[in-house]
């Protein structure tokens, strides 16, 4: 039997935790008197923490310490754990679990593959973590999508190699990654934002089971 590595993003894909990253950001940005929008939100998603805030500080054209960079990241993550520390089950964006666990059932890999160094604590909150083989995410990498190390390392760790890995994805920046790595690109979300991928739904209730059984033996 064919076994693919099916590799999950986490904000945006699993769960909607992409509106807690904006309100964080846009409340830090705000404090030190730049503008924030969604649209300029669209561009922080699969983007580390460090790059995010190079990103603001260059939209508003300041400059600051590293002390004071480092304190601001700081600041910025800890308002997004006091966001994330009630989330539940009831948090999972729709279908993603029922996908998850046909995956398992058919004896493939599930694996994660997240810039975000929360993804532990969030899979456990919303009771998935058991059913991914491999978690790789912002604590485990140095490259930040769109490089591909991410997806890459979930493949080495699965021993699968990328052409049958398959990647579901919620950013322009991941989708790229995928891309890059040799994957197969799923854009979960805005179809015209997610343009550059193999495959487009705007969530997972669009996904049917033959969908994935063709993933799986082609």
């Amino acid at each position: 039997m064919n076994k693919k590595c099916f590799i999950f993003d986490l904000d945006g894909v699993i769960v909607d935790t992409a509106k807690y990253h904006f309100l964080a950001w846009k409340n830090l940005a705000n404090s030190i008197g730049i503008d924030f929008s969604h649209t300029q939100n669209e561009q922080l998603k699969g983007v580390s923490r460090k790059q995010s805030l190079e990103k603001i500080l260059a939209w508003g054209n300041k400059t600051l310490s590293d002390i004071d960079f480092q304190d601001l990241m700081h600041t910025k993550n800890s308002e997004y754990l006091n966001y994330i520390a009630t989330m539940d089950c009831s948090e999972l964006l729709p279908e993603v679990d029922s996908t998850i666990h046909y995956l398992k059932k058919r004896n493939q890999y599930v694996t994660l593959g997240s810039a975000s160094k929360n993804a532990r604590p969030i899979l456990e909150k919303i009771n998935l973590i058991q059913f991914f083989d491999i978690i790789v995410d912002g604590n485990d990498v140095i490259e930040a999508k769109p490089n591909p190390e991410v997806f890459l390392k979930a493949a080495k760790l699965t021993n699968t190699t990328p052409n049958h890995c398959i990647v579901f994805e919620d950013s322009v920046a991941g989708i790229q990654a995928a891309n890059t790595a040799g994957m197969i690109s799923i854009g979960i979300g805005n179809k015209t934002i997610l343009s550059q991928a193999v495959y487009n739904f705007t969530n997972f209730t669009e996904l049917p089971n033959s969908f994935l059984e063709e993933l799986i033996k082609n």
